[in-house]
């Protein structure tokens, strides 16, 4: 392998975790675009297979905290509009006359 594609297999980026789902998607995009397409070395490969798995899981950390997010703002919400107070309850209704 030459100087040049080792150079280009390191990537200093992988060093931190990424903080936005798209950024660790775009990630591991590139892994796997490497993985496909590029002769790499086995311990390039090797690397590059465990940054995907990493950035996979970071990925469904991210999605699965946002689900959470998303479930407990329904359920709020939900909750907000069965609020009716009671000093409404005994009120008659006027739109029926």
């Amino acid at each position: 392998m030459s100087p040049r594609q080792a150079q280009q297999d390191s990537d200093p980026k992988t060093d931190q975790e990424p903080a936005s789902f798209e950024a660790a998607f775009s990630r591991l995009e590139d892994a796997v675009r490497k993985l496909e397409t590029g002769p790499l070395s086995l311990d390039n490969s090797i690397r590059l297979f465990e940054e995907g798995m990493g950035l996979a899981k970071r990925c469904n950390e991210l999605l699965s905290a946002t689900e959470l997010k998303m479930t407990r703002l329904q359920s709020a919400f939900a909750e907000q509009m069965r609020f009716v107070p009671e000093e409404f309850d005994d009120e008659p209704d006027d739109f029926d006359e």
